[in-house]
């Protein structure tokens, strides 16, 4: 399958803008062909609009159906076989192993998604008979379940070229809820993305889904991306990146005549709590072991450990030292990323002390590792050093004692994770630490540190503002679902006329809550 550089509008390959653009490589600087033209306003419209009339088809696709293309997807983006790895790796500079783990986690999701659809109690159908004899009223029979929004937009995430790009987690939710999809591609892997959104189309194909069913569109500024979100055929949002970018978003989505969710993951310090008798058994290893969370994949992850609460250890910190002087940094993903890594350690480095940088590395987006650490109060004082710094960097902040690990807690914002490092009888002590985390993360992780996000039916990827636009949701596992779904309640309706999920006789065989008790 070859990279054409074109907006696929559905079924129909697109090309009618004027201004071009290509990828980069990040290790050399060169760019890579083909060229790209920015997608115009009229071919974005005619996407949203094939995504609006395919919806009135594909809603209807039973639990199976969908199934079905979820899966064919997965086999699509499996045939592409080396063609995809090695155009994956020379957009974003990430190793082979990377982008080979990166497509089995992709294709893994769409098939995860496929078996909660095969089994379909995911709509959460709900029976309540009529009791036509009861007094002094009869009631009514009333049955509800989840029913897809409509279209959804989706944008793709730089760190992440296939599991949170066009075939990643928001575009697999969405369509397995019953959603077409209207995804903007990021402009770092644009051979990727139409690598993989031709895979999606010759699944949609082979599976007689509906044309419009998915578009992909290309844009290297914000217009398209606003445009998008402001559609007024547009019903939700789905959304990685950074803090400025999803609130535009969200911003942008609110002051529409009728205002739309706004789903952005946008970024979180992730801090790693380790307790002192732990730390003062395990500190070796612990220093070791964080180092390589820090500097995995560059430091660009979501789950990236910004922060360390530690009660003041010499020995720990002199350990950290010594392993820090020998971490190696990489190639980032892109120029813009680079240049906001460098400013936001320049800006560390006015407020904390450097334990040590990392070995310098070479290439056109290269980064070099550092660590920082600060006290108690000069963290306190100083807001800067809690903003995320994108990249293999991260600051350890030395408390005095159990009460200030509690304050930093106690005033932290919302976040994705928190980790904490204990013995259980530790934990126990500190039971008062887990319950303040609880309320400020969406994943509370003990004796792991954060990198690394399991797609599975319990994983929760979200958190608090402003670690995203709306804690209730999560953007990996599959109850990523609901975000694009809302519940529909279908008063005296005929048998016949009701969903297959609500009907008499189950013919799905699906779990429901009938009068109260579920049953199948």
């Amino acid at each position: 399958m070859q990279v054409l550089g074109k907006n696929l509008i559905g079924n129909t390959e697109s090309s009618e803008g004027t201004v071009g653009i290509q990828a980069i490589n990040p290790a050399s600087g060169e760019p890579i062909g083909p060229l790209f033209f920015k997608a115009t306003l009229s071919e974005l419209d005619l996407a949203v609009h094939k995504a609006n009339a395919a919806f009135a088809i594909y809603r209807k696709k039973s639990g199976a159906e969908k199934a079905q293309f979820l899966e064919a997807v997965a086999t699509e983006i499996e045939a592409l076989g080396d063609e995809l790895i090695e155009r994956y790796v020379a957009e974003s500079a990430l190793p082979m192993g990377r982008a080979q783990g990166e497509r089995g986690r992709t294709c893994g999701q769409l098939r995860l998604f496929a078996s909660l659809l095969k089994e379909g109690s995911w709509v959460n159908a709900i029976v309540d008979t009529a009791q036509p004899d009861r007094q002094p009223l009869p009631k009514c029979d009333l049955r509800a379940m989840e029913r897809p929004l409509g279209p959804v937009g989706v944008f793709g995430a730089s760190n992440f070229p296939l599991a949170f790009s066009v075939a990643g987690g928001d575009t697999t939710s969405a369509l397995a809820a019953g959603c077409p999809v209207v995804f903007k591609g990021h402009p770092s892997h644009l051979g990727t993305s139409e690598l993989i959104g031709r895979a999606i189309l010759a699944a949609a194909e082979k599976t007689n889904m509906p044309d419009g069913v998915f578009s992909l569109v290309f844009d290297d500024s914000i217009e398209i991306g606003q445009a998008l979100v402001k559609h007024p055929l547009i019903k939700a949002i789905g959304f990685t990146g950074s803090f400025r970018g999803g609130k535009s978003l969200f911003d942008a989505a609110a002051a529409r005549p009728e205002p739309i969710p706004v789903y952005a993951e946008m970024g979180s310090i992730n801090p790693v709590f380790i307790l002192p008798k732990t730390l003062q058994e395990k500190g070796d290893s612990l220093a070791s072991a964080y180092m390589n969370s820090v500097t995995l994949g560059v430091g660009q992850f979501c789950t990236n450990p910004g922060l360390l609460v530690i009660e003041k250890n010499d020995d720990f910190v002199g350990k950290l030292e010594s392993v820090s002087v020998d971490a190696v940094g990489g190639n980032m993903l892109n120029k813009g990323i680079q240049s906001v890594y460098h400013k936001g350690v320049e800006e560390f480095q006015k407020y904390a002390k450097v334990v040590n940088f990392g070995k310098k590395s070479e290439g056109f987006t290269a980064a070099q590792p550092v660590i920082f650490k600060a006290d108690y109060q000069t963290f306190n004082d100083n807001d800067a050093l809690k903003e995320e710094v994108f990249g293999p960097s991260s600051l350890v902040v030395e408390a005095s004692s159990k009460a200030e690990m509690l304050e930093v807690a106690r005033t932290m914002s919302g976040h994705l994770t928190a980790s904490v490092f204990g013995s259980p009888d530790e934990l126990a002590e500190y039971a008062d630490l887990i319950e303040l985390l609880e309320q400020k993360v969406g994943r509370l992780i003990f004796n792991g540190f954060p990198t690394g996000v399991e797609v599975t039916h319990a994983m929760v990827h979200g958190g608090p503002f402003p670690a995203t636009t709306d804690s209730r949701s999560t953007s990996v596992g599959t109850m990523a679902i609901t975000r694009f779904t809302r519940p529909v309640c279908f008063q005296d309706m005929p048998d016949t006329l009701l969903p297959a999920e609500l009907q008499n006789e189950n013919s799905l065989g699906i779990w429901r809550k009938v009068n109260g008790n579920l049953e199948k």
